[in-house]
């Protein structure tokens, strides 16, 4: 079943909040919302590694730290820029969300996904501030 454009909005906006509740809760760490709080999560993704090890890497957890990581970091984009929540079905085997504004798609829990899974040097904030480099043209 194929959400609609609002309730993949409330969605991505609930899981944002997910973020917010769930670092706190973990690592009393706060999310506010704000620009600044991306460098945050740079840290907060490496310190699921450091916290629970192997099992941070188990395919729910990777699931649910890069799409909630994503949506905090889409939201605050969509908020400053502005931008559309999608579903990219290129692949029928693997769909994902993506934000779409001007043209361009925005990847953000894909970045999460590099920096836990791939590669710890790859950042959140760069790809974040590319993007709104990418707009403000």
């Amino acid at each position: 079943m194929q959400m609609t454009s609002a309730e993949l909005t409330e969605l991505m906006i609930d899981s944002a909040q997910n973020a917010v509740t769930t670092t706190e809760e973990e690592f009393n760490i706060t999310l506010d919302g704000s620009d600044e709080s991306i460098d945050l999560v740079d840290d907060v993704i490496l310190s699921w590694l450091g916290r629970y090890k192997d099992q941070a890497l188990e395919a729910n957890a990777v699931f649910t730290i890069c799409n909630i990581y994503g949506a905090y970091v889409g939201e605050i984009f969509r908020e400053k820029i502005g931008g559309n929540w999608t579903y990219d079905e290129s692949d029928p085997d693997a769909p994902y969300v993506v934000l779409n504004y001007a043209g361009s798609t925005y990847a953000f829990a894909g970045i999460c996904y590099q920096r836990l899974v791939n590669d710890s040097q790859i950042s959140v904030r760069s790809y974040y501030d590319q993007a709104i480099a990418n707009n403000l043209q």
